[in-house]
C-alpha cells in the first residue's frame, strides 16, 4: 500500500505565518496532485498548547531561534506557532484534505517538542504513527511538507528507523534553511532512505 504523509501544511508555516518557511505554499497544488497517486493519505499537524516549552515566549530573556537545553536536549527556542485551536494550527485552505485519512498530531506535551510524527523528541512517546501503518500492512512511506530541514527530515528518519522504506519527495518540500536541509539529505541517504523529485515516481 503506498502511503503518502503530509507533514504540518499548516498556515503558521506559510509566508505570513508565525513561523513562515520561505515559499511554504508553493507546494500545496504539487501535494494536491500527488495525492491521487496514493491508497492511503494520512496528515500530520503541530498542536501545540498555549505557553509551550519550545516557544522563546516561555522563557524569561530567551530570543527566538536562540538554542537552549531542554530536558538534556539543544532546543530552538521558536516564535508562538501553531497553537491549539488558532486559526494559524488549521491546515491551509487549499490543501485538499477530503483523501486524508487520519491526522496525528504532535507537539502535545507542555514540557518537549516534537519534531517527527512518530515520536516527540527525545523519543520517550509514540505518537502511535508508525502502529498504524504497520497496521494497514504498510511497507512503503513517501513524505512531503514542511519544513524540509525539521519536521519533515526528522519524520522521515524516524520512518527509516522503524523499518519502513521511506521516500523524501524533495519538490513537495520546502526547509527554512537550505544549509540544514542538505545536512539532513546526507542523513537521509546515509541511513538508506531515498529522495527523489515528484516526477521520478514510478507508480
Amino acid at each position: 500500500m503506498k502511503t503518502l504523509v503530509l507533514i504540518d501544511i499548516q498556515n503558521d508555516f506559510m509566508p505570513g505565518g508565525a513561523l513562515a518557511v520561505e515559499n511554504g505554499d508553493e507546494i500545496i497544488p504539487l501535494v494536491n496532485e500527488l495525492q491521487q497517486k496514493f491508497d492511503l493519505m494520512i496528515a500530520t499537524q503541530d498542536w501545540h498548547a498555549k505557553g509551550h516549552s519550545s516557544f522563546a515566549s516561555a522563557h524569561q530573556n530567551a530570543k527566538v531561534f536562540d538554542i537552549i537545553k531542554l530536558n538534556g536536549l539543544d532546543q530552538v527556542l521558536w516564535p508562538d506557532h501553531c497553537v491549539q485551536n488558532t486559526s494559524g494550527a488549521e491546515f491551509h485552505p487549499e490543501l485538499d484534505t477530503k483523501r486524508i485519512e487520519t491526522i496525528f498530531r504532535k507537539g502535545t506535551d507542555m514540557g518537549i517538542d516534537s519534531y517527527s510524527g512518530f515520536y516527540d523528541n527525545a523519543h520517550l512517546k509514540s505518537t502511535g504513527l508508525s502502529g498504524y501503518l504497520r497496521e494497514k500492512g504498510v511497507q512503503n512511506v513517501y513524505f512531503a511538507g514542511l519544513a524540509g530541514d525539521y519536521c519533515v527530515a526528522y519524520s522521515v528518519l524516524d520512518s527509516i528507523a522503524e523499518g519502513f522504506n521511506t521516500t523524501l519527495i524533495e519538490d513537495a518540500t520546502r526547509a527554512i534553511d537550505k544549509e540544514g536541509f542538505d545536512k539532513m539529505k546526507l542523513e537521509i541517504l546515509r541511513k538508506g532512505g531515498t529522495i527523489l523529485n515528484s516526477a521520478e515516481l514510478e507508480f
